[in-house]
């Protein structure tokens, strides 16, 4: 009679033990899609960036032409930064960085230039631009705490046993370049 008892108590805890590490498999899972869900947001506004910066540029090369090296290194920064998409958050973040102060040096040769500046596509450019960067920053930041939530998760006890077991891996946070570290005074 002790020996049925015995083995129940212990199918009872081997079924519990399976029951916690399917949990928390799928809690590890559930993580990781919101990693790549967030990821996929910045990626959304980062091409919408991409897409505004040419018309940008076309509607100051008409006033400033002869500015030719600033608009030419904004274009080669955006071609960058499209180019480094799926490269990961590190490479991603470098290359949006030469492009925020590159765009920043376009912003500053508005300056010059009374006429651009009161140009509504311009303006227009400018505000979408800027709205644009609003969204970039809450989709970093988003982006950065399920990071966060999925790194934890992963490398405390117990759930880092699944977590090696299942193959998950930490992951890097989309963290600002150098460039847009430094103080970019940026006028919209």
């Amino acid at each position: 009679m002790t020996a049925v008892i015995v083995l129940g108590v212990l199918f009872v805890l081997v079924i519990a033990l399976v029951a916690w590490a399917v949990a928390t498999y799928n809690s590890l899972v559930r993580a990781r899609t919101q990693v790549d869900a967030s990821w996929a947001q910045i990626d959304v506004q980062l091409k919408r960036r991409h897409s505004l910066i040419p018309n940008l540029v076309e509607t100051v090369k008409g006033y400033a032409a002869h500015e030719r090296g600033t608009l030419e290194s904004v274009v080669a920064a955006r071609n960058a930064a499209a180019g480094s998409a799926g490269a990961g958050p590190a490479q991603q973040a470098q290359a949006e960085g030469f492009l925020t102060a590159a765009l920043g040096r376009l912003f500053a040769l508005a300056e010059a230039y009374p006429n651009l500046k009161a140009n509504q596509n311009f303006l227009q450019l400018q505000g979408e631009l800027g709205n644009t960067e609003e969204k970039i920053a809450y989709a970093r930041q988003f982006y950065n705490s399920a990071i966060q939530t999925y790194n934890q998760k992963i490398q405390t006890l117990p759930t880092n046993l699944i977590a090696g077991v299942g193959g998950f891996h930490p992951r890097p946070y989309f963290e600002a370049a150098a460039g847009e570290r430094a103080d970019v005074n940026v006028r919209f």
